[in-house]
This record gives C-alpha cells, structure tokens and sequence, in this order.
C-alpha cells in the first residue's frame, strides 16, 4: 500500500522560502507521479505542481510558475517543493499525492486522478 508524509511546513514571513518534502513508501516510487495540491481555508482543492515519474516532466501552475520548483530525489524517495518569494496568499496546507494512472499532460493538474494522498503539512505566511 502507498503512503505519502509530507514534512517542512511552518510559518514563515512574507518574501520567505521554504522547502516541503514528500515521500512515498510502500510501492516503487518510480512508478508514480507526484502532484502537489494546497488548499486554503473555505477554498477548494488547488493543484500547485507535478512531476512525472522517473522526473520525465514537470508541470506547474500559472502562479507557481517562477516561485515554486519541484525536485525529486530517488534515493530518498522523495519529491521536493521549493517555494521563494512567499506571499501570504500561498497559506493553505499543502498536500502531496500519487498516481500510476498513465495520464495525458493536462490531467496532472486534477485531483480526481490521484489515488493517494498524503496527511498534508501547514504553510502559513505572516504579512
């Protein structure tokens, strides 16, 4: 069975970084994308990112674009989230989940298609 722990939220101030981590254990890691989603209070489920397996592809929302950038590391098992230049808007908790749904580009980006999910770790960013 798959789980996905996400770790490295916390509170940060406005034009901060932080670096959240998520890591799949219990299937090989290879054989899955990896989205990141975050939702903020009273607001629905966004995508943020995602990568494809074996870091074949990345794909990025419009306001992720140049802020956020997504790693992987096989060894560790883990895909990386490195957020900059923080804003308090990015507040929400963060969640990681997995497919191994072959799936087109533009479904990345919806939640529905990913089987697994993480517990999800909080980023709050002070004004």
């Amino acid at each position: 069975q798959v789980q996905l722990v996400e770790s490295g939220g916390g509170l940060v101030q406005a034009g901060g970084s932080l670096i959240l981590a998520c890591t799949l254990t219990g299937r090989p890691f290879n054989d899955y994308d990896i989205g990141w989603f975050r939702q903020a209070p009273g607001k629905e489920r966004e995508f943020v990112a995602a990568v494809r397996r074996s870091g074949a592809g990345t794909l990025y929302a419009e306001f992720a674009k140049g802020r956020f950038i997504l790693s992987n590391d096989n060894a560790k098992r883990s895909v990386f989230l490195q957020m900059i230049s923080l804003k308090p808007e990015d507040t929400a908790v963060y969640y990681c989940a997995a497919t191994d749904r072959q799936l087109d580009y533009w479904l990345l980006g919806s939640p529905p298609q990913y089987d697994y999910w993480g517990q999800g770790t909080q980023v709050t960013v002070a004004s």
